[in-house]
């Protein structure tokens, strides 16, 4: 089964994670979402991503990845951020539509665009901290630059998980939409951004990445291996394998 789907809305795809209740990020969703990017940005003007309605996503697919030699595990650790950074540097407006709750590595997928709207009763947070693991360097600045350095360090020093309706009080989500209008509202968003002249707006997206993409590219070997380093630690592994039992 593929794990993304692209549903077109005229010059606007909407791609939605399907894989599963949880779409816990695993090898396969990871290389499914990487390929409906590419064909995203040779197809299309904009971009909504969506998830399930119980969970957009609930991160890292724990079961399928704690088994893992480091090997195994580094490469798929790459291609996730690179995923991420695909995502945060595509040259086209994008929102992701959060009508389930993101958890962890959902929130980081989440923070790849650049809106979040999402359902006030649902839940955002990154809770690393709490399991053993830094949050991955990419989405660290990317937080930062979205919802301010306190703010981003309060979230990831705390590793709480958070309404959407306190999410939008400090910027982490743009806007609250009942879940009947929530993809909707989000396709009339990178609709209207989408109509401007395109260049220009690549322009204008550039300016915002590529003090991040260029950060992100001149240290992301170190920062991953400390992020593996963490992981494979003994202490780690007992948090990491009291958590899978969630899944």
């Amino acid at each position: 089964m593929q794990k993304v789907v692209i549903e077109g809305q005229g010059e606007i795809a909407l791609l939605r994670l399907n894989g599963g209740v949880t779409n816990a990020l695993n090898p396969e969703l990871v290389e499914d979402l990487g390929e409906a990017l590419r064909t995203v940005e040779r197809r299309f003007r904009g971009l909504v991503l969506a998830g399930g309605e119980k969970f957009f996503s609930m991160g890292l697919d724990l079961p399928t990845l704690i088994p893992m030699e480091r090997d195994e595990f580094t490469e798929f650790y790459v291609a996730f951020n690179r995923v991420v950074l695909a995502l945060f540097t595509l040259p086209m407006p994008t929102c992701c539509a959060i009508a389930g709750h993101a958890v962890a590595g959902g929130t980081i997928i989440a923070l790849g665009c650049d809106y979040r709207f999402a359902v006030s009763e649902k839940k955002l947070g990154l809770n690393e901290i709490r399991l053993g693991v830094p949050v991955p360097y990419l989405a660290d600045l990317i937080l930062r630059q979205i919802v301010g350095d306190r703010q981003a360090t309060e979230m990831i020093y705390g590793g709480d998980f958070l309404a959407a309706t306190d999410a939008a009080r400090f910027g982490l989500v743009d806007a609250l939409h009942a879940r009947e209008t929530l993809d909707a509202r989000a396709v009339e968003k990178v609709t209207a951004i989408a109509s401007h002249p395109h260049k220009a707006f690549i322009e204008i997206k550039k300016n915002r990445v590529e003090s991040i993409r260029d950060r992100y590219e001149q240290c992301h070997i170190a920062k991953n291996n400390a992020f593996i380093d963490c992981w494979f630690s003994d202490p780690v592994r007992r948090l990491l394998d009291a958590a899978a039992q969630k899944f």
